[in-house]
């Protein structure tokens, strides 16, 4: 199954991203970009890509240790960004990010020691996508506008495995579906 760690903002944030990336979406030219659905909204830690089934005991095991060794933390979407020449547009982070880069390690961590393939190591970046481009695209419209968007704070309390479904059907503008397979409490005792 096609796996990944993450950290999932709660309804609130989710529903004040969703006021901003509507007044982006009446920009010039938003129909050339793929924009993300709401419930696909996460901050990925860690992506493991296809993991045999065998794996996902031993990762989810890692993980619980992982989130158990990452106290609660507070943070909030602020800004934006690009990636690729405007091949993703993303939200990113403020607050309490080197939490959030620590909670990343651990959560790749877990992923190696369980025996998961993984791409190379880069150093996190935090970021939410929003929307994405096959090609290069001007996105210096979008970034003006994120620049001034800061979104609720809220404490990250968990850490959650998810699968990613992706689509199969060929309708044009699909978007994956993600569902949660394991979540721990972030500073648990055991």
């Amino acid at each position: 199954m096609r796996l990944f760690a993450a950290v999932l903002p709660p309804e609130d944030v989710t529903a004040a991203l969703a006021a901003e990336v509507a007044a982006l979406r009446k920009l010039p030219g938003a129909d050339g970009l793929r924009w993300t659905g709401r419930p696909g909204w996460h901050f990925t830690l860690a992506f493991y890509g296809e993991v045999d089934d065998a794996l996902v005991p031993d990762l989810s095991a890692r993980l619980e240790r992982a989130a158990h060794r990452t106290a609660p933390f507070g943070i909030a979407l602020r800004g934006g960004g690009q990636f690729g020449h405007g091949r993703a547009l993303w939200a990113g982070a403020e607050g309490d990010v080197a939490a959030l880069r620590l909670l990343a390690d651990r959560a790749e961590a877990a992923g190696r020691r369980a025996g998961v393939e993984s791409g190379e190591h880069r150093r996190y970046k935090p970021h939410l996508t929003v929307a994405r481009s096959r090609e290069a695209y001007d996105v210096r419209p979008y970034l003006d506008v994120l620049d001034g968007f800061t979104g609720p704070a809220w404490t990250v309390a968990e850490l959650a495995l998810v699968r990613s479904n992706l689509p199969r059907s060929g309708v044009p503008g699909e978007q994956p579906r993600y569902e949660a397979v394991g979540r721990w409490p972030l500073g648990a005792s055991g």
